[in-house]
């Protein structure tokens, strides 16, 4: 293993101009000649296979062994160096494949097979003019070296391995402790340790402005009077959901914190080095310190480079032991499986502080806001199904149902379609009436309502969650990040500075101040304009393909001489055309998934920030025209172009549009709702994101026992270390995919809820288990994720906000337009007779004269055809005998205008009370508010009292050392400087910690 610290003396490179002429395909071998350099791991030296046992305890710094090959055992834990003392902040981790070229014998050489104890060097040199002239066995100046030519492969691993030797050097230079393993196998996974001490933490810690604790802790005024008696009864209510996780002692107290700074290390509630940094606080700076680290090979701007140019596997933080653990002292990941990541705890309220303090502050709000999106689904499920049974109950005295299933009435409905369709009585659609029922009711009307404020109240109850979170969690004042740009942004400014031929040496510093243009990315804007036009365009194809095999499957089931499958064409045709619909969804969820990621690729942009902005655009605009188009087809195109008897509407010439059942298209819209939901759901949410890692899982381990041969490794621990474990899970792709099932999802809930009453309760049953799923993925699937701080949920909360505007406009177009809600209203306030909905039914139906059909549309061999004068469609039109026969009647007119005029004092109405609600309920909660004013003023009081103390401290040391000897004066006048300059002199710290013992030691 090898052990790379700050300040460790490093071997000099040998010098490579001899080889400067060569390529580095060609690897030159001196002849029996020895060195007292043991080798260089992975790099331009390397020791040959029979020295590589008797290697020195260091070599380079990169290789710490011991003789006979052996090495110490790992710690314990897994969680530190081999001096079970460091603590391993981030591992990286590569694949490598030692050279397997052949030595050619040198003239005259006794033993032409004999591996001599020697050195192999490589090239790193370009080609060069004139490199053809030299001898290919004998460069000048290296009399008995011979050249082996290297396969572009081994090529390829040399250059790997300079950039890996590169770059950790730079890591060391940077204050990082590395230890490696030795590469004892051909081929195989090797990893890179990685431990910040003390002073690279605290440098950085300045630098990032990470707010620490400080000695400091005040107290948390409270809300009096009922509020505070409520609260505490809540608390004991609620106390056996709580999970059992360490919690501050004090509740009433919060610890006073500020960002590190080296020269106010005094400030500080230091008790130990070691763990004052946190294991996420001491990965995060790790990581900021590897993207930042560069080599100048390729150019590569940091560990992301080194990623996708394969230079490096993987690089990630450890985490901290394993989930499933026998012994007393249990760790973070351990409370976290326990208390919150298993479904038998589902009912317990989520541990959002261990789960910020183990996961980072962005992953935390995550969770947040998915526990309280899921608690506000119980208030609105229980209405819901208020609603649906108010529907159940009421089913009986609805009067126009009853018509519709009154056999006495006989309404005679004109065929449904072309010559195989006879006439047929209105009360056959008796079932379809009454199940309309349940969700078209005034009551519907009352839970759009209901829900447009309750998507204001559950963002507006955010907000002020979230700025509660950020006050407990120190994110308050906390300042954007200048990000490092992306590998892609850079190696694309590195193509455009190389073309530039213009760009001198003269100038090359201003060329780092050069950025992509508009025009640089004007291909790529095109593309993706052009891309999202046409994915459009192939969810509306989709849409248009299922209508026609909707017509189409009708159609050809009419034809059917069985009279089971013409009985029941409406509920075949609806209900494997939703199945269809949820599939070709399900399918092109995915495809569009992966579109918007490489669309944002080619876009090229500058942070990883940027980045997510756009592709979560891009994929939740694809995603949404996916997943509702079929939806806003039933709730607001079918039905509307089918024409009228004698005058209808085709397709393909012979297929009529299809209409919407006689009890209106609502029905229809709440079963393509449910389902699609609900697979949705079951397929997408739950199975492929449990499937999917597995399998990820298995093809990553079969892959990496395919490629690594099965070699003996002596080194190697019979009990796998945690990198070894954290390597052969999941890596952390982003919140991305977990935020936009959810934002779908609130957009069933919200957009379509009149039609569909009972989303709010399968989302919420979904929800329970989505929390503990992605709380399982998170503990035990995923390689521990890096720890980003955030103050808000981002675009995410701009959507939702959208989509809640949206469903305002969406629910009241489906009230006003899909149910029979304002017909109704009409006929019961303008046409009745008696102000009841006796007659309702016979209102809404035309009279057409059979006479008056098309030839060869009129039934064949119908039984009733001598009977029927004249048909009934469901419309307002002008009856036969009228001179304007067949026209849109008054009624139609009064009762379109009474629609929109529905829609917009809806609207109105609606938007109106959200902005109320908004108004009414602050952002930032008032205890909230006052303790960040007390926060800072009790920041400065600590301030002054602190140096306050130390400037009497120094004073004191000076009056003291007056009444000494000269001697003592000057070690005091010593003393008194190291405490001005806030340093301590290690080889003095003895002699001050007596007069500072009231300050934390360092």
């Amino acid at each position: 293993m090898s052990v790379l610290h700050a300040g460790s003396k490093k071997t000099a490179r040998p010098a490579r101009d001899p080889f400067s002429a060569y390529s580095s395909k060609y690897l030159t071998v001196p002849q029996n000649r020895t060195s007292t350099h043991s080798g260089r791991i992975n790099g331009a030296l390397e020791a040959p296979s029979c020295m590589q046992s008797f290697s020195s305890s260091i070599i380079n710094n990169y290789l710490d062994g011991t003789r006979d090959g052996a090495v110490a055992k790992g710690s314990s834990s897994g969680m530190h160096f081999r001096d079970s003392k460091r603590k391993v902040d981030y591992v990286l981790a590569y694949h490598y494949r030692k050279r397997l070229a052949r030595h050619l014998p040198a003239p005259g050489s006794p033993e032409p097979m004999r591996r001599a104890a020697s050195l192999s060097l490589v090239s790193n040199g370009g080609t060069a003019k004139g490199s053809a002239e030299l001898h290919p066995q004998e460069p000048p100046g290296l009399p008995g070296v011979q050249v082996v030519e290297l396969s572009p492969l081994d090529a390829l691993e040399e250059e790997k391995q300079l950039q890996r030797e590169e770059y950790e050097r730079n890591l060391v230079e940077a204050g990082l402790e590395i230890e490696k393993d030795p590469e004892n196998k051909s081929q195989g996974l090797s990893f890179v340790r990685i431990h910040a001490p003390w002073q690279v933490l605290s440098r950085e810690a300045e630098l990032l402005r990470i707010k620490m604790p400080t000695k400091k802790m005040y107290e948390i005024t409270e809300e009096g009077g009922i509020l505070k008696k409520l609260n505490e009864i809540w608390c004991k209510l609620t106390e056996p959901l709580q999970p059992q996780v360490p919690r501050q002692e004090n509740t009433n107290m919060k610890t006073l914190s500020y960002p590190f700074s080296r020269e106010k290390i005094y400030l500080y509630n230091i008790k130990d080095k070691d763990t004052f940094f946190d294991n996420a606080t001491r990965s995060r700076i790790v990581r900021e310190i590897l993207k930042r680290t560069s080599t100048k090979a390729r150019s590569s701007m940091g560990i992301g480079t080194l990623i996708a140019n394969n230079v490096y596997d993987a690089a990630y933080p450890l985490h901290d032991g394993e989930y499933e653990g026998k012994n007393d002292a249990m760790n973070e990941r351990q409370l976290l499986y326990q208390e919150w990541a298993r479904y038998g705890v589902f009912y317990k309220f989520q541990p959002i502080d261990l789960i910020r303090k183990y996961f980072g502050e962005k992953i935390g709000l995550y969770f947040a806001w998915l526990g309280l999106y899921t608690e506000f689904l119980i208030p609105s499920s229980v209405v819901g199904i208020i609603v649906f049974l108010y529907g159940c109950i009421t089913i009986e005295s609805d009067i126009p149902s009853k018509e519709m299933c009154d056999q006495h009435n006989a309404f005679t409905m004109c065929p449904l379609c072309d010559k195989f369709c006879d006439y047929w009585n209105l009360s056959t659609a008796c079932a379809t009436a009454r199940a309309s029922h349940l969700f078209d009711n005034p009551a519907t009307v009352f839970f759009s309502v209901f829900m447009a404020l309750w998507a204001t109240m559950f963002l507006e109850q955010w907000k002020r969650l979230q700025m509660r979170l950020c006050y407990f969690w120190d994110l308050t004042g906390l300042e954007e990040e200048e990000e490092h740009p992306r590998p892609e942004y850079e190696t694309k400014l590195l193509q455009k500075k190389l073309k530039n031929k213009n760009i001198t040496a003269e100038n090359s510093n201003e060329g780092e101040k050069e950025k992509l243009t508009w025009s640089d990315r004007m291909p790529g804007y095109a593309a993706n304009l052009g891309l999202i036009l046409f994915m459009i365009m192939l969810t509306c194809s989709a849409v248009f393909g299922v209508i026609v095999y909707r017509i189409t499957t009708a159609a050809a089931l009419s034809f059917s001489t069985n009279q089971t499958p013409r009985s029941n064409v409406r509920v075949t045709v609806t209900a494997t055309a939703v199945i269809i619909n949820l599939v070709v969804i399900l399918i092109l969820d995915e495809i569009y998934g992966a579109v918007a990621k490489w669309l944002t690729e080619i876009e090229v942009p500058k942070t990883e920030k940027t980045f997510e902005e756009r592709l979560i655009l891009k994929a939740f605009l694809l995603k949404f025209v996916n997943s509702y188009a079929p939806i806003f087809y039933v709730a607001f195109f079918k039905g509307r172009f089918v024409g009228r008897p004698g005058h209808y509407v085709y397709v393909f010439d012979g297929y009529r549009m299809e209409e919407c059942a006689p009890g209106g298209c609502l029905m229809e819209l709440c079963i393509q709702l449910s389902i699609i939901m609900l697979g949705k759901q079951l397929i997408q949410n739950n199975l492929f994101e449990i499937g999917i890692p597995k399998l990820k899982k298995l093809f990553r381990k079969l892959k990496d026992e395919r490629t690594e041969p099965k070699e003996v490794d002596t080194n190697q621990s019979k009990d796998p270390q945690q990198w070894d474990l954290d390597y052969i899970l999941e890596p952390f792709t982003g919140l991305t995919p977990e935020y936009m099932e959810m934002i779908i999802q609130f957009g069933f809930v919200t957009l379509f809820v009149a039609s569909f009453p009972l989303a709010p309760v399968f989302a919420l049953l979904n929800n329970i288990i989505e929390v503990r799923l992605d709380a399982k993925k998170f503990v035990t699937e995923l390689r521990r994720p890096d720890t980003v701080r955030e103050k808000d949920i981002g675009i995410w909360y701009n959507i939702l906000s959208g989509i809640g505007k949206l469903s305002v406009i969406i629910n009241a177009f489906v009230i006003a337009i899909t149910s029979d809600f304002i017909p109704r209203l009409m006929y019961q306030y303008a046409y009745s007779q008696n102000g009841t909905m006796h007659g309702f039914i016979n209102h809404t139906l035309s009279y057409f004269n059979v006479s008056h059909l098309k030839a060869g549309t009129q039934p064949e061999n119908s039984p009733f055809a001598q009977d029927v004068l004249f048909c009934r469609f469901k419309d307002y039109r002008e009856p036969p005998w009228s001179p304007n026969q067949y026209e849109f009647s008054k009624q139609h007119w009064a009762v379109l205008s009474a629609r929109l005029a529905f829609v917009i004092l809806f609207q109105n109405l609606v938007m109106f009370l959200s902005v109320l609600v908004d108004w009414m309920i602050p952002d930032i909660p008032k205890d909230i508010s006052e303790q960040i004013k007390k926060e800072k003023s009790v920041l400065v009081d600590f301030f002054l009292k602190e140096e306050h103390e130390k400037l009497k401290l120094i004073e004191s040391f000076i009056t003291h050392d007056k009444h000494k000897h000269k001697s003592g004066a000057k070690g005091s006048r010593i003393r008194a400087a190291s405490f001005q300059g806030y340093h301590v002199n290690p080889s003095r710290q003895s002699s001050f910690t007596s007069f500072s013992s009231q300050h934390t030691e360092v």
